[in-house]
């Protein structure tokens, strides 16, 4: 059976789980943490995505992210590719060191973000990394104690979550801290370890309820969410689709998208390509950068080749693009 495509949009929120090819160690030793950080912290900032909670085990690692201008698929290849190549010249050896595809699931924010964060901060106490909460509140390796302030990760969004307890930093991450502290009776969770009608609605007592209730859920192994959070999010993921296939089928290319942005930003297509810093050419190329991900699918990669600009600065773009278009309401086809 055909895998199904992957689901990602700006905004979306995404529970992350990476193991080693049979189970292996993809983490042998303190450097290639620290390594596999530093890398992670660079692309996470460069691609303007949010991180809420994370967490290393010497097999598999959990990551809870949001996506900025720059898609998961992206951030996830840039960052499996560069540390497996990295981790395989530390330890001389060849060969995959991932299982499969990493795994992916869609969550909604407003009934999972917090439960995910206590989720995967609680991994390490868990496979008993550390003994207790006191260790683990100075756990380097894990997102649970640079929110409790013991470590510093600039590219973590630890204000976030601290605000959704409390205005007050030291008030945030003391009940922040029992929250954890709580989760731990609750055990391995397989309800937040995938998506799906059986896990979103906790377990199939609560799919028999609602069925003898008549009320009809859809489900989605991508997503983990209630039903009308699932049916949005695969109406929004078909509608894009189905406009990039109109995109394409009509035969822009973009150059066609290029010649629009400079005609509605008021300068000559030349300009798109020459570069420059002047205004009007930043607003067309940031318009063009919009476009050609939006509408073609066209990969970022392939836009900092052609635009020669650093991925940093075409992820920058894209967003800027996007406030661009919902600002002004501007349309690529008239």
């Amino acid at each position: 059976m055909p895998r199904k495509a992957r689901i990602d949009a700006p905004g979306a929120l995404h529970h992350i789980i990476v193991r080693g090819i049979a189970r292996q160690k993809i983490f042998d030793d303190d450097a290639d943490r620290d390594a596999f950080l530093e890398r992670l912290g660079a692309i996470i900032q460069e691609s303007h995505t949010q991180c809420y909670a994370w967490a290393l085990i010497p097999n598999h690692f959990h990551l809870l992210l949001k996506t900025g201008a720059t898609p998961i698929a992206t951030v996830m290849k840039r960052l499996l590719t560069g540390y497996a190549m990295g981790y395989n010249r530390r330890h001389k050896r060849c060969g995959h060191l991932f299982q499969n595809r990493y795994k992916s699931i869609l969550c909604q924010e407003d009934s999972y973000l917090l439960e995910l964060v206590r989720y995967i901060h609680l991994n390490p106490l868990r496979a008993r990394l550390v003994a207790d909460m006191e260790a683990l509140d100075r756990y380097p390796y894990c997102g649970h104690s640079v929110l409790m302030g013991k470590v510093e990760a600039e590219w973590q969004n630890t204000d976030y979550v601290a605000g959704l307890f409390d205005g007050q930093l030291s008030t945030a991450r003391r009940m922040y801290r029992d929250f954890v502290q709580k989760g731990i009776a609750d055990g391995k969770r397989d309800d937040l370890v995938g998506g799906g009608l059986i896990r979103s609605a906790g377990g199939w007592a609560t799919v028999k309820a609602l069925r003898k209730a008549d009320a009809l859920q859809k489900g989605d192994e991508r997503i983990l969410g209630d039903g009308d959070f699932v049916e949005r999010v695969l109406a929004e993921a078909e509608e894009t689709l189905k406009r990039k296939y109109k995109s394409g089928a009509s035969g822009l290319n973009l150059d066609d998208l290029a010649g629009r942005a400079a005609e509605i930003i008021g300068i000559d297509t030349d300009q798109m390509w020459s570069g420059g810093k002047q205004t009007k050419t930043v607003q067309a190329r940031r318009l063009l950068c919009y476009w050609a991900t939006h509408e073609l699918g066209m990969s970022q990669a392939a836009l900092s080749k052609r635009l020669q600009l650093s991925p940093s600065a075409i992820s920058l773009a894209v967003a800027r693009g996007r406030e661009l278009v919902k600002k002004h309401k501007w349309v690529l086809q008239t």
